[in-house]
């Protein structure tokens, strides 16, 4: 069964808004980041799609994809540690 691309579109529409939402309400940092990480994977949910329905290759989105997740994973432990470090400093992770 193939799904169309709107449908997928739509999808990854609401996970961008979820992590928005997130990012923008949340005061703690550890929730600020994995809605940051939801937001990466709209935009991955998103190459998949168009690399599926316009590329010439459809193994292309799925390499972009792959480079996302390692510069995410990058992200997050460099924002780990940050929050560690913060939390040594300041004795909380909220953002106020």
């Amino acid at each position: 069964m193939i799904i169309p691309l709107e449908h997928i579109l739509m999808f990854s529409t609401l996970l961008f808004a979820i992590g928005v939402y997130g990012t923008l309400v949340r005061r703690n940092l550890i929730g600020i980041l994995i809605s940051i990480e939801l937001i990466l994977n709209a935009v991955n949910v998103n190459l998949v799609a168009f690399s599926r329905t316009t590329a010439l290759s459809p193994d292309t989105g799925q390499i972009f994809t792959f480079f996302v997740i390692a510069l995410a994973a990058a992200a997050a432990a460099v924002g780990l540690a940050i929050v560690l470090a913060l939390y040594r400093t300041s004795r909380t992770i909220f953002t106020d």
